[in-house]
């Protein structure tokens, strides 16, 4: 359907299949910005996160995580803190941080490969 109503502004630069790829890329990111953004608005509610029941890792995997992401460099604690447990893109840490979105996904990367080392005892 979309493909049929977005037709006239098909203007024939490109392969109708390059064009309709393009059209399906579209629709699911607008979809996923969507969703995103009702995922938002749940989680900020205090009253849904009440009733919501938190699966606890146990005191001692907890504190080694903890003490591990403690022993990380400064940027990939930021890094790891705001996109693996905010939630934050990487644009918006970039943005946040004054730097690139590539700065933000290597640190995460060495992040997480710094704290699989740690709580593996390497």
């Amino acid at each position: 359907m979309r493909a049929w109503d977005k037709l006239p502004t098909f203007r024939g630069e490109s392969a109708v299949g390059t064009w309709l790829y393009r059209l399906a890329v579209n629709v699911v990111l607008t979809r996923r910005r969507s969703e995103r953004g009702e995922r938002r608005a749940v989680l900020d509610d205090d009253a849904a996160l009440e009733y919501q029941v938190a699966r606890e890792a146990p005191i001692g995997m907890r504190l080694d995580l903890e003490t591990a992401m403690a022993r990380l460099p400064e940027g990939a604690r930021q890094v790891f803190i705001l996109h693996d447990i905010e939630g934050w893109t990487h644009e918006e840490i970039a943005n946040q941080l004054g730097t690139v979105p590539g700065t933000s996904k290597s640190q995460l990367s060495r992040a997480r490969a710094a704290l699989r080392s740690m709580l593996d005892g390497k």
